[in-house]
């Protein structure tokens, strides 16, 4: 492998124009819980039916600190007889929706790294949900911006962005690339559960893009990839079962378990102790402490738990500076959260300052990625 410096030299976030706040949220999920519960009143009277109960934006806050979540259609979800987006299917002619977003993302973040298109050889279209399987997505999108060489998908739940980053880092490093764009267009309000009282309020569209290219091309202050580690251990606790064999078995083709579900406390339970401890030898692997990176770019799918991962980190709560939180106005958006936190939250850091970046999520799968800010 060469020893070739490669760098993120852009990055780019897109999300959609409407947006819904946690009142708005529970009007809509408390209406289809009194709908619900007054047209199963008998069976949940005889004991048959449990009867569902009602949200509100304070249980919304405490459990996650979402307070609100920009979302590609916003009347679909406020229909208690509904209660998911509309987003009409498009003739194979057209751009699809998961494309178009990635190509919005995709844009600004070849405009922040001063390239376009064409410069572009590799594409990698890393999200947790694909909205079809094939042709490939990340091959819509370049074509669509115009690149050349070649593009695929990658899928690992929340992480697919951190292993899509050392994919592309390998890549360069080894020279079947040289100018690598990561796409992460998640629309997680079409893989929601919104008539679920734990996690009706979870989520939120968004896209991200990274550019990754060698150091030697970068800018002044991007920032050089030190270093990257990935970690996978199989769990069901977060998981959705909804695939392309659906269809082979009618009778539960259309089950809540082929939207987005998990066993929250069991999630917050393991992932926590494996997060801090996989990102505490990442560091160490680089003769690092915790202390010493000026600030983690933590995937964003609850407050609580990014709390507890930088305390352990840094045996003390973490500033807003040193851990930034996003997710009060997104609300989780899978893949796109440490990407968001990193774009909107780097700046300010000077010259030769350390900073981490890392996801985890489904599978159970981890990411970071250890970087370094070059010369401004």
């Amino acid at each position: 492998m060469s020893s070739l410096g490669v760098s993120i030299t852009g990055t780019g976030v897109f999300h959609p124009e409407q947006s819904v706040t946690n009142e708005e949220l529970c009007i809509a999920f408390n209406k289809f819980v009194a709908l619900f519960n007054a047209e199963n009143a008998k069976a949940i009277e005889r004991g048959e039916v449990a009867a569902l109960r009602e949200s509100s934006p304070e249980f919304i806050e405490k459990a996650s600190g979402i307070k609100s979540r920009y979302v590609a259609d916003k009347s679909g979800l406020l229909d208690p007889e509904r209660m998911m987006p509309y987003l009409p299917e498009r003739p194979d002619e057209e751009l699809c929706i998961q494309a178009e977003f990635g190509v919005a993302a995709a844009e600004r973040a070849l405009q922040a790294a001063g390239r376009c298109g064409e410069d572009v050889d590799m594409i990698i279209h890393a999200t947790s949900n694909l909205q079809r399987m094939y042709p490939s997505l990340g091959i819509e999108v370049q074509n669509a911006l115009g690149a050349s060489g070649f593009a695929y998908d990658v899928t690992v739940g929340c992480s697919s962005v951190t292993f899509a980053i050392q994919i592309a880092a390998d890549a360069l490093r080894s020279g079947s690339a040289t100018c690598a764009l990561l796409v992460n267009p998640e629309l997680m309000t079409g893989h929601a559960n919104w008539r679920d009282r734990d996690s009706h309020f979870l989520f939120g569209d968004a896209a991200t893009a990274v550019v990754v290219e060698p150091s030697k091309h970068a800018r002044p202050g991007s920032f050089e990839i030190v270093s990257t580690r990935l970690l996978s251990k199989f769990s069901s606790n977060i998981r959705n079962n909804s695939g392309y064999l659906n269809r082979c078995d009618m009778e539960h083709r259309d089950d809540p378990d082929k939207l987005f579900y998990q066993q929250g406390r069991r999630v917050y339970k393991d992932v926590i102790p494996l997060a801090s401890a996989f990102i505490e030898s990442h560091l160490e692997s680089a003769d690092l402490t915790p202390s010493k990176v000026a600030r983690f770019w933590l995937h964003q799918a609850n407050s609580n738990m990014n709390n507890s991962i930088a305390k352990r980190l840094l045996g003390r709560s973490a500033t807003q500076s040193e851990a930034p939180l996003i997710l009060d106005t997104y609300g989780n958006t899978a893949s796109c959260g440490s990407i968001i936190a990193f774009n909107k939250h780097h700046d300010d850091l000077p010259s030769g300052s350390y900073g981490l970046l890392s996801s985890f999520g489904a599978g159970y799968s981890i990411g970071s990625v250890l970087l370094r800010r070059s010369a401004l």
